[in-house]
C-alpha cells in the first residue's frame, strides 16, 4: 500500500521484482559491499519497503521487515550473530528491521522520520511487542567509537532478562571496558538509525558483532513497543 503524506516524499511497499532490486542496488551502495546488489537469503521472506522523491521517482531510504514469533526467531538474519534464547520468552509477534539505509546523497531529516512513521504502521497492523535489529557502525574498529560504546554500556544495556548473549566469533565485549563517555563525542559517532532507537527506549546488546564480510560493527538492538513514550508513539503514528 502507498503512504502519501504531505510533503517531499513518499513511502510504499515494495510490490515487483523490480523494486526490490532498486533498494538492494541503494543497499550496495549504502553498506559499500563492491557489488552492483546487496542480496542475501532473507530478503525473500522479508517485506521491503520504500521511501522516494515525489518529483523525480528516485530511491532515497529503504529497509526491510519480517515477523517472527518466538518459535521461529532462530531463523532471524540477528540470530546468525547472537544467541536470542532470552528473547523467545517475549509474548507475541516479533518484527525484525533490517538492511535500513538512506541515500547518503540525501541528508534531509524528513526521510528517516517518514520511515519511522511507516515503521509504526507496520508494528500496529501485526501487533507486534519487539522491533529489532542490528544496528551498524561503518568500519570494523572498536577504538573508533570508545565514546558511542561507553554511553550505551552506561545508560542503554538491554534489560537482563532479555539480554542476547554472545554468539558470533568475532565480537568487542565494549560492556567490560572502563572508559569515560564524552557526550558530545558519543553523540557524533553514534549512527542516526541507533540514536532513533535509543530515544525511544530501545536497548542495545552488551557487546558489538565485528562483521568484517560487511565491514562493520554492530549492535543488536530491541525496542520494546509498550515501553515507548505515549508522546512518541502519538508523533510516529500521525506520521503513519
Amino acid at each position: 500500500m502507498t503512504q502519501a503524506p504531505p510533503g517531499r516524499y513518499l513511502t510504499r511497499e515494495a510490490t515487483t521484482p523490480a523494486d526490490i532490486t532498486r533498494a538492494q542496488m541503494l543497499r550496495a551502495r549504502c553498506f559499500q559491499t563492491g557489488a552492483t546488489r546487496d542480496t542475501d537469503a532473507f530478503d525473500a521472506k522479508a517485506r521491503h519497503f520504500l521511501v522516494e522523491d515525489r518529483a523525480s521517482g528516485a530511491l532515497v531510504c529503504c529497509f526491510r521487515l519480517t515477523l517472527f514469533r518466538a518459535a521461529t526467531l532462530a531463523q532471524s538474519y540477528a540470530a546468525q550473530f547472537y544467541d536470542l534464547n532470552n528473547l523467545t520468552r517475549i509474548n507475541g509477534a516479533l518484527l525484525e528491521l533490517g538492511r535500513f539505509c538512506v541515500d547518503p546523497d540525501w541528508q534531509d531529516p524528513d526521510i528517516q522520520r517518514l520511515a519511522w512513521g511507516q515503521l509504526a504502521r507496520e508494528v500496529d497492523r501485526n501487533g507486534a511487542a519487539l522491533l529489532f535489529g542490528c544496528s551498524s557502525f561503518t568500519g570494523t574498529d572498536p577504538t573508533a567509537y570508545r565514546d558511542a560504546f561507553a554511553q550505551l554500556k552506561q545508560k542503554h544495556l538491554a534489560p537482563t532478562q532479555w539480554r542476547p548473549a554472545m554468539k558470533a566469533d568475532w565480537t568487542f565485549a565494549y560492556a567490560r571496558e572502563t572508559h569515560t563517555a564524552d557526550l558530545r563525542r558519543a553523540r557524533q559517532q553514534t549512527p542516526p538509525l541507533l540514536r532513533s532507537y535509543l530515544a525511544m527506549g530501545g536497548w542495545v546488546s552488551d557487546h558489538a558483532v565485528i562483521d568484517r564480510q560487511m565491514d562493520t560493527l554492530h549492535v543488536f538492538t530491541g525496542l520494546e513497543i509498550a515501553a515507548i513514550p505515549p508522546n512518541r508513539a502519538r508523533l510516529l503514528r500521525a506520521l503513519a
